[in-house]
């Protein structure tokens, strides 16, 4: 959690600046996918047994002596302990961070204080540290530059296509220190908000929801504002990982526990395109259930650094002693589905029938071909936000 607080005389504002991250009522059906919770296994899947992570071999990370340097530590010492692919982050989480709001505005259609600049100084940690050492993936999957942020996963599916590279969703910590640097910054790039440098402030354009529950390529293609992965050179965070907040908005695992915060699984960051929206680093969402999908979500995998082995679970799934096939039959494929989807694709033979939503799921072919992708660093002006979508 993250208070902001504002100097006097300035009172009003300061209260305003200082509440909890506005949270969204849920969203209607077409958002949500209703699955029953399958019965528990008979038997212990080969993706995944309870209290032990499967070898990194079979899960299909590549070893950590393969490829380039992993990413950079706080102290900029370059690092061989990562895939090419992902970014090392060594430094300390705070559960709690204190800034000092500077500028805000009231967004009217989202019932939220969005805080422009705050004061050019280091977050001020007000609550516990914890020392975190992983990797995570450069860019939103699937993890390559110049390529679409994938969107319309369910949270299970985006459990299972980590899983199937070797990987693991990553944590809302994890996330958030990625995100925020060593000196716990609100933005990636610095103090101030800026929608050019982390493509956003792109105005409320009325989704047909029902066109989206039935994944219509053109609805979809229609509501694209997103930029590739790669193309916002300024939205880099100081461990070197891109395109964290704005753009897509990202789903990461919760480590909440009790309380309506820690009710689900699934957890959002990062804040989609629009006006009006989160942006940072750190407020979170938490009133969306596995089930949710999206037309702006994405996500990206993490992974243990040092070659160690990555267990693809979640950390409330450990806890609950779950399986991998308990989650496979929730994401409705299972890991060697996605990697046969994967060697398609790289192919370039990842072909689904036109009316085949989980095909396309799995090939990430869902947007249709007639998506524009927005001018990165173009700013979007003033104009209405999104409506409610991101209500107390």
């Amino acid at each position: 959690m993250r208070r902001l607080l504002l100097p006097l005389p300035a009172l009003t504002l300061a209260a305003a600046c200082s509440a909890a991250p506005p949270e969204p009522a849920q969203p209607a059906g077409p958002m949500r996918d209703e699955r029953p919770e399958p019965p528990p296994a008979a038997a212990p899947s080969p993706a995944g047994t309870a209290g032990a992570a499967p070898p990194a071999a079979e899960a299909g990370a590549p070893p950590a002596e393969a490829g380039a340097a992993g990413g950079e530590s706080a102290g900029g010492a370059a690092s061989q302990v990562c895939p090419a692919d992902m970014k090392l982050v060594d430094g300390e989480y705070c559960s709690e961070v204190e800034h000092t709001c500077l500028r805000s505005w009231y967004d009217k259609s989202n019932k939220k204080t969005v805080c422009e600049e705050f004061a050019p100084t280091p977050g001020r940690c007000t609550g516990e540290k914890t020392k975190k050492r992983y990797c995570i993936d450069t860019y939103e999957w699937p993890n390559k530059k110049g390529e679409r942020p994938e969107v319309m996963n369910r949270f299970h599916q985006a459990q299972i296509k980590c899983a199937a590279v070797g990987k693991r969703l990553c944590t809302e910590s994890e996330w958030t220190l990625a995100c925020e640097g060593p000196e716990m910054k609100p933005f990636p790039y610095g103090y101030s908000r800026d929608a050019t440098k982390c493509n956003g402030d792109h105005l409320w354009d009325d989704p047909d929801m029902k066109k989206v529950a039935k994944r219509d390529p053109g609805e979809l293609a229609r509501l694209w504002k997103g930029v590739r992965s790669g193309s916002q050179p300024q939205c880099i965070s100081d461990y070197g990982v891109a395109d964290l907040p704005a753009n897509t908005d990202e789903v990461v695992a919760s480590e909440t526990t009790g309380g309506w915060r820690g009710k689900f699984d699934s957890v959002h960051t990062g804040g989609p395109w629009y006006k009006g929206v989160r942006n940072q680093c750190r407020p979170k969402i938490y009133t969306h259930d596995e089930g949710f999908y999206y037309y702006f979500l994405s996500f990206r995998c993490c992974a243990e650094p040092d070659g160690k082995a990555t267990d693809p679970r979640t950390p409330r799934q450990i806890q609950e002693g779950w399986q991998m096939d308990r989650v496979e039959r929730l994401a409705q494929f299972t890991i060697a589905d996605m990697r046969e989807k994967l060697e398609l694709k790289a192919q370039g033979k990842c072909e689904c029938k036109a009316h085949d939503i989980l095909c396309k799921t799995m090939c990430g072919t869902l947007l249709g071909p007639g998506a524009v992708d927005a001018t990165p660093g173009a700013a979007q002006g003033a104009g209405a936000a999104a409506p409610g979508s991101e209500k107390r």
